[in-house]
């Protein structure tokens, strides 16, 4: 990132405008699916279909916000995959990892921009997304699947469900870290800012590699 990451007043650029919009656009996408995903699962759960239009524009409208999806999460692979992969210091938050569940932030080691916990999010919501996307496709169009490839069609409804039950622990895991692990993170990725004691206590090695990055642009 740019000195311009360096902002006034203790504050730190943490995500652009167009990272926040990604972001968001995967966000609202998701959780749309979910809860559209959800009433299709359980009948005690197609109640949320009606109260979001109607069990038909629910069953039209899920295959369409679906590529919306992988839309961003393709996006946000472009943006992010050079920064997700694993380091030694990502190595050394695992072995750490009861430190961070505990909030003993002295104990646990500096971090990258990313660690090694959004890491896994970033991966994993990647190849569920992808199998969603392929499983979901032979759900949404299963009269162009001929009869000898009709094995498809029953990995797929086994699938489909099984990698989106991924991303709900997934997305749970990710809403926590964001508003009760590291307070302030929800914010970030709302204003696009953080401070810069924020960015010292949970990133560390990101910051520093920011104030060399500005110094060396004077």
């Amino acid at each position: 990132m740019s000195a311009t990451a360096i902002l006034a007043n203790g504050r730190v650029l943490r995500y652009s405008f167009h990272e926040r919009l990604v972001h968001w656009l995967a966000g609202f996408s998701y959780v749309y699916l979910l809860l559209t995903g959800l009433a299709f699962w359980s009948p005690w759960l197609f109640w949320i279909a009606v109260v979001l239009g109607g069990p038909t524009a629910s069953r039209e409208l899920h295959p369409w916000v679906g590529l919306i999806f992988v839309f961003a999460t393709l996006l946000m692979y472009r943006m992010w995959s050079r920064q997700m992969h694993e380091t030694e210091s990502d190595k050394e938050f695992w072995r750490a990892l009861g430190h961070y569940v505990r909030n003993e932030d002295e104990l646990v080691p500096s971090a990258d921009r990313f660690n090694a916990g959004q890491k896994l999010l970033f991966w994993g919501f990647l190849w569920c997304g992808i199998l969603l996307l392929l499983s979901g496709l032979i759900l949404w169009f299963p009269h162009l699947i001929p009869w000898s490839l009709r094995y498809l069609r029953y990995i797929a409804v086994i699938v489909h469900p099984a990698a989106a039950l991924l991303t709900i622990g997934l997305f749970i895991i990710h809403v926590y870290m964001g508003t009760a692990m590291e307070r302030g993170a929800f914010g970030s990725v709302i204003r696009g800012d953080v401070s810069t004691g924020w960015a010292k206590r949970y990133h560390r090695v990101w910051y520093e590699h920011l104030l060399r990055d500005a110094a060396a642009r004077k």
